[in-house]
């Protein structure tokens, strides 16, 4: 297949009047798209980057970042995306560590670069889109300085060539550079248009950030299928819903938090989505309370929950829509992340000595695909740690494969709780405690205990006053006592990264200070 500068360039031929994004109350059609692109490449050509080189851009999501990522790619260069929740020096990392040539900056984050514009070893362009009253390259009067011819390649693109290098959320230690390639993109682009019913009429809202594989494969997804993509600034969940409503959406893909946030806001439910046809969900843990209630919401709307990660260019796996069924014979399958995708073998192995575990035994989740990274940028120890031979990479998810070969995830294999020789995943006890009326939200995490190693401990924001020993009853009535809470911890809010992935380290930090490892 060709690489995915080219396939921009094949739409732009094929239908260059349609309308490649909207952004706001502007649009662009995909001739113009493209011509942007080669700007984008242009620009970034005459300020030194070339084949390989990084650039990196910290934004909410925008036409601007879509142009970079197709203008660096099509001179053969990568962009970075960064998390722009990111603190300054933790943004200062991201950039040093991809050797960024050329850091583009919106208008909004100046203050972050001016704060770490010198600690920046590798950048010599900075350039800030929109704005005014910095010293620093203005976007664009530097894309219209360039001219608008595409630069000369020596030889074309490999697809094995890497298109984007998204950094791992870093919820376990630093961030890591996911090198995702063109042929990555290729693999599951294919599927995802079959799976997801994708044809002339779909209209797809880009509502994650753009340095999130999701929205970064949606964003490409757009361009691969020839469709209207809607970009959304960043993940407000009334804007996206009045987006949905004034463009018509068709597709969008959204965390279990927003969808949780979205059944909260009395003018979301104003809006009319009933031109949802598809809604796909993941990249956290959903309660099956949370799903009920979107469903509700959206009745005419079909769900699809995906698994995948950062380095696995997103969805490895799918529950169809037919799945989706709460009080149907196989409505346990909601608790699932479905069925791998064609392509995709998985495997439930020993986290310890790799050896394959059977049907309905829990043990990390392995996949086999050509949606595998091409490996971890700069760090080959932890590339060969996660790409195993025989092309298995390790998820570090633990789960299990039931008869069906449906994929059930319990945890993340570092958040286990090991509790007097028992696996406690809390997750499940999670699920469990999001069950209860009075718990809004919360997260189970191991403390340690001197007689089991280590206990589960549930921190829960409560709508109402509930004594913890009602909670422990509670888990108790449902579950195995030794996965059961034996305290409970009572907060405003539960950190969560941008995701809605729970800040596991942050909370059990406090529990452990003092202790040899964070596991007794």
């Amino acid at each position: 297949m060709p690489g995915l500068t080219e396939v921009l360039r094949e739409r732009a031929e094929l239908h260059p009047d349609r309308i490649a994004f909207i952004a706001g109350d502007t649009e662009i059609t995909y001739r113009d798209f493209d011509r942007r692109a080669d700007q984008a490449a242009a620009a970034l050509a005459a300020s030194g980057v070339g084949r390989g080189d990084r650039i990196a851009v910290l934004d909410k999501n925008s036409l601007e970042y879509v142009e970079q990522l197709f203008g660096a790619a099509r001179i053969g260069a990568v962009q970075v995306p960064v998390n722009y929740r990111l603190a300054p020096n933790e943004v200062a990392y991201i950039v040093n560590d991809a050797q960024a040539k050329v850091f583009i900056v919106g208008a909004d984050f100046v203050p972050v670069l001016d704060a770490i514009g010198d600690e920046l070893k590798h950048t010599t362009h900075l350039v800030v889109i929109g704005g005014s009253g910095h010293p620093h390259h203005d976007y664009a009067e530097w894309i219209g300085a360039a001219g608008d011819a595409a630069p000369h390649l020596e030889r074309e693109i490999d697809t094995a060539d890497v298109f984007v290098q998204l950094y791992s959320s870093g919820t376990t230690g630093l961030p890591k550079g996911v090198m995702l390639t063109h042929d990555n993109f290729n693999a599951v682009l294919p599927l995802s248009s079959d799976l997801w019913n994708i044809d002339d009429s779909t209209v797809m809202m880009i509502a994650m950030p753009m340095y999130h594989v999701a929205g970064n494969a949606l964003t490409v997804c757009v361009v691969f299928d020839g469709l209207t993509g809607v970009i959304a600034r960043e993940p407000d969940p009334t804007a996206i819903a009045r987006g949905i409503e004034r463009h018509r959406v068709t597709h969008i893909f959204l965390v279990p938090v927003l969808m949780q946030f979205m059944q909260l806001i009395p003018e979301v439910a104003e809006c009319d989505m009933s031109s949802l046809r598809l809604l796909l969900y993941g990249a956290s843990p959903i309660s099956e309370d949370v799903l009920r209630g979107a469903m509700r919401m959206l009745p005419t709307t079909g769900f699809m929950q995906v698994y995948g990660l950062t380095e696995t260019t997103g969805a490895i796996t799918m529950l169809p829509v037919e799945d989706h069924d709460p009080d149907g014979p196989n409505s346990h399958r909601l608790r699932s992340a479905g069925l791998p995708n064609p392509t995709c073998a998985l495997k439930i192995a020993d986290p310890a000595t790799q050896e394959e575990m059977p049907p309905g035994q829990v043990g990390e989740i392995l996949c086999r695909t050509p949606q595998n990274m091409k490996g971890y940028w700069g760090m080959p120890e932890a590339t060969a740690s996660a790409l195993l031979p025989g092309g298995w990479f390790r998820t570090g998810d633990a789960g299990y494969l039931d008869e069906d070969g449906y994929l059930y995830i319990h945890d993340r294999v570092k958040d286990m709780i090991i509790s007097g020789g028992e696996n406690v995943y809390p997750a499940e006890v999670e699920n469990v405690l999001m069950g209860h009326p009075a718990v809004g939200d919360c997260a189970v995490i191991g403390v340690p205990d001197q007689q089991w190693g280590e206990t589960p401990k549930a921190i829960v924001v409560l709508t109402e006053d509930v004594p913890p020993a009602d909670l422990i009853a509670y888990c108790r009535a449902r579950l195995a006592h030794f996965k059961c809470p034996t305290s409970v911890e009572r907060r405003d809010t539960i950190p969560r990264n941008p995701t809605g992935k729970i800040l596991k380290r942050e909370l059990r930090a406090p529990y452990w200070e003092g202790e040899d490892r964070a596991v007794h």
